[in-house]
């Protein structure tokens, strides 16, 4: 399996790929493909990554930028994260998030946020954190890493296309 970064021919790959990951799971909203399309069409996929067997998509993540209490910190939030699910259960999304958080490492990142299941993204040290909220999220699934530098305290706000889609 080789991950990389996505490249403008994947797109539609990654659109089938992301609504048939989240179709049935019962925290969806049905518009996750449409969130990454508006994320590109805006330029604000800060990394986009895909994992391929074959020469096919199996399995993607996306990391964009956030604000808390209304600036820049430099951190970033993970999401979303799909893999096909004939392939799930065997370390693709695994090994999407990992390269991504040392991506996000690598640029100097100060942390990361994503709205998930504890179990889930606790193997990354997500944790939450009642000093950094979303609205009308339940606290222990909206989770944080700290990469570097001092933690923000406030409310977190995703890029406008999660509220558009």
């Amino acid at each position: 399996m080789l991950i990389r970064s996505e490249v403008t021919a994947d797109a539609q790959a990654i659109r089938i790929l992301v609504t048939a990951a989240f179709q049935d799971a019962a925290h969806s909203s049905g518009t996750e493909a449409d969130i990454v399309d508006a994320l590109r069409a805006g330029e604000a996929l800060t990394i986009s990554l895909v994992a391929v067997e074959g020469g096919v998509v199996v399995g993607y993540v996306a990391f964009s930028s956030v604000t808390i209490a209304g600036k820049d910190f430099g951190w970033f939030g993970l999401g979303p994260v799909a893999v096909e699910r004939s392939k799930r259960r065997r370390g693709i999304g695994q090994r999407l998030v990992e390269e991504g958080l040392s991506q996000l490492r690598s640029r100097g990142a100060s942390g990361c946020v994503v709205l998930g299941d504890p179990s889930y993204y606790g193997r990354f040290g997500f944790e939450p954190d009642p000093a950094i909220t979303l609205v009308g999220v339940p606290a222990e699934y909206f989770q944080r890493l700290r990469l570097q530098g001092e933690q923000p305290v406030g409310e977190v706000v995703y890029h406008p296309a999660f509220g558009s889609a």
